[in-house]
């Protein structure tokens, strides 16, 4: 009796989740309320945290049954992974785009301008997705457990593809000789204080104008003096030259 209706109810379920014909009155539906139990867990997740929420609570803020919260997702984590889905792919976007351009980069200009569509990309992001990054930024650092593990997971695809186009400004010969693991976490990190001091409405002046002030801020601290020659592909282990 019990196998039936855990059958039935995992039929039902199955039912649920499909999306329907595009345009069709059961697709949205089926997007209007996944959109109200997002909207819900988006509000308490940046006023309580990830682990400070349950299920329960994102239902009952919802105003829908726990049963409905689970035709939908399969639990916190795919939640939070379905909010963050659309931020992962314009962030993600923007530095494969960055790589691909300073791949190509042989000149300061090429280089301050592939930053420049990067950081245009990250500004687009805060735009669109201010309370989605705002969660981002305050749960990116925490544990890697639990619905925090797809922040975790962002941060570290993020982290990496930093490190990745800074050494491609490097085989360039334009940065100075400091290792790239250190140099993109570096501006990784300065950007991400950036965008929560945004998100927290701190002082700092015109968002709009955060783009290319830290574009230049980076570059001029990392970029290669013009009278200092290019280091070519020398090993960048941040130690000191050999006499």
């Amino acid at each position: 009796m019990s196998t039936r209706s855990g059958t039935r109810g995992d039929a039902a379920r199955a039912t649920d989740k499909r999306p329907g014909r595009p345009g069709s009155r059961r697709e949205a539906h089926r997007r209007e309320r996944m959109q109200e139990l997002e909207d819900a867990a988006l509000t308490l997740f940046l006023a309580r945290g990830l682990d400070g929420v349950t299920i329960d609570d994102i239902t009952q803020a919802a105003g829908v049954a726990k049963g409905t919260f689970y035709r939908y997702f399969e639990d916190k984590a795919a939640l939070v992974d379905g909010l963050l889905e659309p931020v992962r792919r314009e962030l993600l976007a923007g530095l494969e785009t960055c790589g691909h351009a300073l791949a190509d980069a042989h000149n300061v200009e090429a280089m301050f301008d592939a930053y420049r569509a990067m950081a245009a990309v990250i500004a687009s992001a805060l735009l669109q997705y201010p309370g989605v990054v705002r969660l981002y930024l305050q749960e990116c650092r925490g544990p890697a457990v639990g619905a925090r593990a797809k922040v975790a997971e962002l941060a570290r695809l993020v982290a990496r593809h930093a490190v990745d186009i800074t050494q491609k400004a490097h085989t360039s010969g334009l940065l100075r000789p400091i290792r790239p693991a250190v140099s993109g976490l570096a501006v990784v990190g300065a950007v991400e204080r950036l965008l929560l001091a945004v998100l927290s409405e701190e002082d700092i002046g015109n968002p709009l104008e955060l783009p290319d002030a830290l574009t230049t801020l980076v570059l001029d601290g990392l970029r290669l003096p013009p009278t200092e020659p290019r280091p070519g592909r020398r090993k960048l282990d941040g130690g000191p030259k050999r006499p």
